[in-house]
C-alpha cells in the first residue's frame, strides 16, 4: 500500500472570482478544472448539511489548489491569518524576483500585508514577509538570490 501521488491543498474563500483573480493574475496559477457539488454523500463527508459547494482547481509548478467556495452554506470565521504556532497548515511560501512589487500587485487583488513580518535577513541576502489572501490564507513571499531548499 502506498500514496499515489498528492492531489491537491483545499483553500476555503468568501468570494471565489476574487480569489480566482487573486491566485491566477497575482501568482501565476492557471485554471484547470470546476466543480459543482450537491450531494448527500460529500455533506456528510464534509460534515455541512445540505451542502452546496463550487470548487475550482488550479495549478501551478507541479502544485495543485482548490478553491472552496459554499454559495447556500456561507462560510464561518474570520478571515484572518491563523497564528504560525496553531496546528495545522500554517502558510504555503512563493520565490519572487521583487517583494515589494508583489506585495503591490495582490495588495490590488485583496491580499494584505502583515506588516510586522516583512523582514531583511542580511545572512541570507533575503528580504521576506508574509502577506495573506483575500481570505486570510498567509503566503510567504521570498526574495533570495539563492534557493536555500535545493
Amino acid at each position: 500500500m502506498s500514496v499515489d501521488y498528492v492531489m491537491h491543498f483545499g483553500i476555503c474563500v468568501r468570494d471565489l472570482d476574487r480569489s480566482i483573480r487573486f491566485y491566477r493574475d497575482g501568482l501565476g496559477f492557471v485554471e484547470k478544472g470546476k466543480l459543482h457539488i450537491e450531494d448527500a454523500p460529500t455533506a456528510q463527508m464534509m460534515g455541512i448539511p445540505d451542502l452546496v459547494l463550487d470548487a475550482v482547481y488550479l495549478d501551478r509548478d507541479g502544485v495543485r489548489i482548490e478553491l472552496l467556495a459554499y454559495p447556500k452554506n456561507g462560510t464561518v470565521g474570520p478571515a484572518t491569518a491563523r497564528p504560525m504556532n496553531q496546528p495545522g497548515l500554517t502558510h504555503f511560501a512563493v520565490r519572487v524576483d521583487d517583494r515589494d512589487a508583489m506585495i503591490e500587485k495582490l495588495a490590488a487583488l485583496g491580499g494584505a500585508v502583515i506588516p510586522t513580518s516583512r523582514i531583511e535577513n542580511p545572512d541570507f541576502k533575503a528580504r521576506i514577509c508574509y502577506v495573506t489572501d483575500p481570505d486570510g490564507t498567509r503566503l510567504e513571499l521570498v526574495e533570495v538570490p539563492t534557493d536555500p531548499t535545493r
